[in-house]
């Protein structure tokens, strides 16, 4: 089945590679270049790595991007992505096995996970959110064959399940919360099993020593790079539609995991879930599967989020898409036997009616292009540039512009000839006295998030520009060249 599910991924990203959709989406370029950028950088090092996202989808990249080809094309990132779905696949059908004994239960929800043009989609791509779907379903797989035996003590916290634990804390933030849920749906299943107090305290200190120890050196790599313990600010201009309003973000969320799921699967998986917990309130057995209620609390992140301002995004809720196709399989799983196959082929097909494979107007395809048409648009830059380049810095925010410069890569640029914040004490110089004494080129994000770093000096002192002049400006960037650049022409 998880090969079924990398061969169906792989005709995908074929698919989207000749829409030219692969790298659509500005993040999935940012990816690129946060990997790229720890040896082909100015200041190369460690502290590249940055504090912003988390680090381990980068660091898996770090040596297949310094390849021109793998990096310009994405191949690198789309590649790790698809293995996930793999991943994901294998680890939701053996815990929908395990936990039911319905093959035909374990294949539908590998169906529904590798055709959900959402999902598909991006596995075609080198955003993170696939490496989040494989680490977090392998680990309430692993997490359950641990609890699931009733033995009397329960046995340590295997050492493969630790490093899953440290991996998903520095996979992406939801998976945060998905590790705290997981702790708390264990020891629920460990209480109503009996266990004595004091063994559940030592594994408790077990379990949270791994996410414990990864989140502990994240936020110190945090401090040391830029500063600050926790990056949590700068991202967004704060959007008022859910902000403060609980209910509001909450059926935002549901809404967007119908958007990217359908109804079939929302109502399907909702029944599986239900019939679990009063499975598990009946009998013993079915405590364990609880577990697997761990995967819903990544809607914690995007609801926190919205909440606290942030625009929505459908993509946040992708996580909550593919822990539904899970739960349909539970839910298939649960059945009698004889009328599986025929449910499971009526929810395969539905679902592929609402939302069909490949499609163009999947809401996932349709967001990851926001950026398209300024991307076209910055294509005026791109060959303004290139005409009249000749070796010298940029001076650019990587923080608004990563994804442009991933595309400059195109036009023979690598980021060793940018100047950015990764670039220490060369950047802040910059920022000091003006871009003039030490770079022969600027480029500004003029229009993105209100602005980035650089438009909002200019805006508050004018002369920051000293010695440069604007040459072309397309697609909310403007490009600004050294007064005696133009001179040696």
């Amino acid at each position: 089945m998880a090969a079924a599910a990398a061969l169906v991924g792989m005709f995908a990203w074929a698919f989207y590679f000749r829409a030219d959709l692969v790298l659509s989406h500005y993040d999935a370029k940012a990816h690129l270049v946060v990997a790229r950028r720890v040896i082909d950088n100015l200041t190369p090092g460690w502290q590249q790595v940055g504090a912003v996202w988390l680090p381990l989808p980068h660091l898996l990249l770090l040596i297949p991007v310094q390849n021109d080809l793998l990096y310009r094309t994405g191949i690198a990132g789309s590649a790790l992505s698809l293995a996930c779905l793999a991943i994901t696949a294998f680890a939701a059908a053996s815990f929908v096995r395990r936990t039911t004994g319905s093959v035909t239960g374990a294949a539908v929800a590998v169906a529904l996970l590798a055709l959900n043009p959402n999902l598909l989609y991006l596995h075609t791509t080198p955003m993170t959110e696939p490496m989040l779907f494989a680490v977090t379903s392998l680990l309430v797989l692993w997490l359950y064959e641990w609890i699931q035996p009733d033995t009397d003590p329960l046995p340590p916290l295997p050492r493969k399940v630790g490093w899953l634990l440290f991996a998903a804390a520095w996979t992406r933030f939801e998976a945060w919360a998905v590790i705290a849920t997981a702790g708390v749906l264990v020891f629920v299943v460990l209480f109503y099993r009996g266990t004595p107090a004091r063994e559940m305290v030592r594994r408790a200190v077990e379990f949270v020593a791994w996410p414990l120890a990864a989140v502990v050196l994240f936020l110190l790599n945090s401090r040391m790079t830029v500063g600050r313990w926790f990056v949590s600010d700068g991202f967004f201009i704060p959007d008022e539609t859910n902000a403060n309003q609980a209910g509001k973000t909450l059926l935002a969320i549901i809404e967007g995991t119908r958007d990217l799921s359908g109804y079939a699967i929302l109502a399907v998986a909702s029944a599986g879930a239900i019939a679990t917990v009063w499975r598990g309130v009946r009998g013993r057995r079915w405590r364990s599967v609880w577990v697997g209620f761990a995967l819903f609390g990544s809607a914690l992140l995007p609801f926190a989020a919205f909440y606290d301002g942030h625009p929505f995004r459908i993509r946040y809720m992708s996580a909550l898409v593919a822990a539904g196709a899970l739960w349909c399989g539970i839910a298939i799983g649960m059945i009698p036997r004889r009328l599986q196959l025929a449910a499971g082929l009526v929810l395969v097909a539905v679902s592929l009616v609402e939302s069909p494979p490949l499609s163009a107007r999947a809401p996932m395809v349709i967001e990851a292009q926001i950026d398209r048409p300024a991307g076209i648009a910055r294509q005026v830059v791109s060959e303004c540039l290139s005409r009249q380049y000749r070796g010298e810095k940029i001076l650019a925010s990587m923080g608004s512009l990563a994804h442009y410069m991933q595309e400059l890569s195109w036009q023979g640029l690598a980021l060793r000839d940018f100047v950015h914040e990764g670039s220490g004490v060369i950047w802040e110089a910059a920022l000091e006295s003006g871009p003039a004494p030490h770079t022969g080129w600027m480029l500004v994000e003029e229009v993105a998030e209100g602005g980035d770093v650089l438009a909002q000096r200019i805006r508050r002192d004018p002369s920051f520009t000293k010695g440069m002049t604007e040459t072309c400006a397309s697609g909310g960037v403007a490009l600004y060249r050294r007064d005696s650049v133009q001179r040696s022409e």
